[in-house]
């Protein structure tokens, strides 16, 4: 296989992220709330494979016709913010106004950081809350708390993102990978596990879900602290 073949199978692997979200999207339509989760799971796993393999393969160099970068950005706002917000909406977790306020903020707010040029820093993670809804999303649905939380949590994450807190990149981001990228990964199988259950309250997978979730949302503050990091 020539150079370029194999950097133009990385985009081709990227591109099925866009397959996977429609999936998705399907799913939440019809409230298969589980199933659509497990669709954006797979996209997720999808989206921690394609950036090594397009640093392995130098993507920019042997297949430039594709902007990978975007091509990425596209798909991660569809898994990581459009269908999330839409599932919080629809399910009913956030109900009236709360559901309205949380879709609007969640979009709008997210769209705005995906173009912000300043959203990585020196080393390689993110400056504000990287839009990762998802995260934030799939724990409401397992814990299902108060939806006054949920409104909180929401507020808090969006006026994060356009604050200098930094947020680790659990692939790129070097200090505490060995520790991240496990995270990473377990993150992944508990929130896969969780949705296979459909969310069953007495599950173990929701709390290692919330623990991982609360490492990968903190760790990159802690960074800061603790070695008084500026962006």
């Amino acid at each position: 296989m020539t150079s370029h073949a194999r950097a133009l199978s990385v985009h081709l692997f990227t591109a099925t992220g866009a397959v996977f979200a429609m999936l998705a999207m399907l799913a939440a339509v019809e409230d298969k709330w589980s199933l659509m989760f497990l669709w954006l799971v797979v996209a997720f796993i999808v989206d921690g494979f394609d950036g090594p393999m397009a640093r392995r393969f130098h993507v920019k160099k042997h297949a430039p016709e594709f902007d990978g970068v975007l091509l990425d950005l596209i798909i991660d706002y569809l898994t990581y913010v459009f269908i999330p917000a839409f599932a919080l909406f629809k399910s009913g977790l956030m109900d009236g106004w709360t559901g309205w306020f949380a879709i609007i903020v969640i979009t709008f707010t997210s769209a705005l950081y995906f173009a912000d040029t300043r959203m990585k820093t020196r080393d390689n993670s993110f400056s504000g809350f990287p839009g990762c809804w998802n995260m934030l999303v799939i724990v409401i649905f397992a814990i299902e708390p108060n939806f006054w939380v949920s409104l909180g949590l929401v507020t808090v994450l969006a006026i994060a993102m356009f604050l200098p807190i930094k947020f680790i990149h659990p692939v790129r981001t070097e200090r505490w990978r060995l520790v991240s990228l496990p995270m990473a990964v377990a993150w992944t199988f508990f929130a896969g596990w969780a949705a296979w259950v459909d969310f069953h309250p007495e599950s173990w997978a929701h709390w290692g879900l919330v623990a991982t979730s609360a490492y990968l949302l903190v760790a990159g503050a802690a960074q800061q602290l603790i070695y008084r990091e500026k962006l």
